[in-house]
């Protein structure tokens, strides 16, 4: 799912930063900033400097940027995984469940705060090594494992073959409305490709009936 969506009006904005931790400060900056504008493109003084922190903070809390971008994936990944679970406690099948996921993806695309999934977008940036691809790959795993599971929960003929069309699904749907001009469109096509693909995967066909030639 792409990132949180905000509402218009927060009725609790939380602590403003000048009362939050310096630790909070880095990942509040750090959040706001590589979702913008990409992980590598942001620079450190350019963080230190909004969030009001010395630089020895940075290397005391996060070792260093590299750090910091782990964490602030590692936060994201598990705010993802608590809005998936609000998701998916708002269904009752396996199949709703499954097409929820894509409802809610239709909401967050429509967003125009948008700016991509922050695990492709911070993956697609990173060199070899960084720590960005261990988040990633656990994010990852996350979402197939979701995908297979709940194909299977739903009677799938295949279900790692349907989970993995889902998931290719779902991240196709962020990096089109990532891109594209016509990026409303991307949840609304994903969605009923999602439904196609469901129905295909778990309905029964119809068993032969014996019929024996009565002598």
């Amino acid at each position: 799912m792409p990132g949180p969506s905000k509402s218009t009006v927060d009725p609790d904005p939380g602590p403003s930063r000048s009362t939050e931790s310096p630790r909070e400060r880095l990942l509040e900056v750090a959040d706001e900033l590589f979702y913008a504008e990409g992980v590598h493109v942001v620079g450190i003084d350019r963080i230190l400097k909004d969030a009001g922190v010395a630089r020895a903070s940075l290397y005391h809390h996060f070792g260093g940027k590299d750090g910091l971008v782990r964490a602030y994936l590692e936060r994201n990944f598990e705010l993802r995984r608590r809005q998936i679970e609000q998701v998916l406690a708002a269904y009752t099948t396996p199949k709703e469940k499954l097409l929820g996921l894509f409802i809610a993806l239709e909401v967050s695309l429509k967003d125009p705060a948008f700016r991509g999934c922050r695990f492709l977008n911070a993956s697609a940036e990173a060199r070899r090594g960084e720590s960005v691809e261990d988040v990633t790959d656990s994010y990852r795993h996350f979402l197939h494992t979701l995908f297979a599971d709940l194909a299977k929960e739903a009677g799938a003929s295949n279900a790692k073959q349907l989970g993995r069309q889902l998931a290719l699904l779902y991240d196709g749907a962020a990096m089109t409305a990532r891109v594209d001009s016509d990026r409303l469109e991307a949840g609304d096509a994903a969605r009923t490709a999602a439904m196609a693909l469901i129905d295909a995967a778990t309905s029964q066909k119809p068993r032969r009936e014996d019929r024996s030639i009565s002598r």
